[in-house]
């Protein structure tokens, strides 16, 4: 089974979005990973100062600003972003999809 990265395919922010990819593959060739991480650790971990932007009015429309994300409902990989590094949270991901077959 050969993975499917759906980067670009609709608005990876809108749970509908998401739904609609994976109704439109085959099963199993669409894996939702959530890493359920506070805005706050996001803002701390940004080394571009988006964020920070974004507040500041620099940049519209920016996800946890001022533009709303839709968690996932029934994602197949659930991490905790606050809880480990991005090293070790893309570990785990890593993990889990070896353990699923894709990789």
């Amino acid at each position: 089974r050969d993975p499917l990265w759906s980067r670009g395919l609709g608005d990876v922010y809108k749970r509908q979005d998401r739904d609609l990819v994976r109704k439109l593959l085959a099963d199993k060739q669409f894996i939702e990973v959530f890493i359920d991480t506070p805005l706050e650790v996001c803002e701390e971990r940004d080394p571009k100062g988006l964020y920070k932007k974004a507040r500041a009015g620099d940049i519209k429309n920016f996800t946890g600003i001022d533009s709303a994300y839709e968690p996932p409902v029934n994602a197949e990989i659930v991490l905790e972003g606050g809880s480990a590094s991005p090293e070790q949270l893309a570990d785990q991901v890593i993990a889990d999809l070896k353990e699923r077959g894709y990789i």
